[in-house]
């Protein structure tokens, strides 16, 4: 997704003191900031770095009483180049003259907001870090289960829309059907939908409806961090499926962070929004330290330790008889 200057100067009300119209259109295409110590000292490195430049109080303190108009001038050369999307000065500070004055030559947009410089480094960071972070799409569904954000992905005719439903009637949210918009932001998997897709879903012999408005607006939530990946898989009676819980555990990989996976295999007859709400609070138990089939693996242990013990007990009595 492109983001141009604009559309952070509509999100933080930056009052705009040099640019006209056109110069809004300046794309950035890095997620952070630049607090130019350094450049204002005298060191210009080549290329300039295509970040966002933040005049604070210190920076403007330093202008004011330690340079001059030729030193001004070489830094304010550099600070608006190309490749820099645009200027901004925080806390409502005044923008020097010799700034405004280049800027103004070149049509470089110079921006004065009146919040803290800490908030408008971590405003501008933080929304960059949205709109510019890798994407994928996966097809499946999105739900938001006890909290949890859950996708449950499986081959096409497997149900996932009616489960889906089935969780919604029970009192969980719709995120994503059929296509689930995946971000990569702040180590974390944020997964959404297009916006012409929200809110509905589509179901085989009905047509599209529209969740928020049959179930309630609580039914349906614009985004969540996905915590758990369900897959779906016809049910094979010549497969032998895990009934315990203590083989190893599977994880799916998305921009390197991992995420749990479970298979739930799938056949008529099953419960399988029971089954998947089940599967979610055994998750968070096992978040939480409690581990249902490890408990289960020691309590079986214990037993065969204790029954072994034993039997050798009796052992020694019969040789005394």
């Amino acid at each position: 997704m492109k983001v141009f200057v604009k559309d952070l100067a509509e999100e933080f009300e930056w009052e705009q003191i040099v640019g006209d119209q056109e110069s809004l259109y300046r794309e950035v295409v890095l997620g952070d900031t630049n607090r130019p110590g350094l450049e204002l000292a005298g060191y210009l490195p080549d290329p300039a770095p295509s970040r966002i430049v933040v005049l604070g109080e210190k920076e403007s303190r330093f202008i004011a009483e330690f340079m001059d108009e030729v030193a001004q001038r070489r830094s304010f050369e550099y600070l608006t180049k190309k490749q820099i999307p645009c200027i901004v000065v925080s806390e409502g500070l005044e923008i020097p003259e010799v700034l405004i004055e280049i800027a103004e030559r070149k049509n470089f947009p110079v921006f004065r907001s009146h919040t803290k410089t800490s908030r408008v480094v971590i405003g501008i960071t933080n929304f960059l870090d949205e709109r510019l972070a890798e994407s994928m799409i996966i097809h499946g569904e999105l739900l938001r289960i006890f909290g949890v954000g859950v996708l449950i992905t499986g081959k096409s005719g497997m149900g996932k829309s009616e489960i889906a439903l089935e969780l919604i009637k029970r009192g969980h949210q719709l995120i994503a059907d059929d296509r689930v918009d995946c971000y990569h932001i702040h180590n974390t998997l944020l997964g959404r939908t297009p916006d012409l897709l929200k809110g509905f879903m589509e179901m085989r012999g009905v047509g599209i409806i529209n969740v928020p408005r049959m179930f309630g607006a609580g039914s349906y939530a614009s985004s969540v961090h996905i915590g758990l990946h369900i897959v779906l898989e016809p049910f094979d009676d010549t497969k032998e499926y895990d009934r315990v819980g203590i083989e190893d555990k599977e994880y799916t990989d998305i921009f390197g962070i991992k995420i749990l996976k479970m298979r739930i295999p799938v056949s008529s007859g099953r419960p399988m929004a029971t089954i998947i709400e089940t599967a979610v609070t055994n998750y968070l138990l096992i978040k939480s330290g409690i581990d249902s089939a490890k408990e289960f693996e020691e309590r079986v242990i214990e037993k065969i330790e204790r029954n072994r013990m034993t039997g050798e007990e009796n052992d020694e009595c019969v040789t005394d008889l």
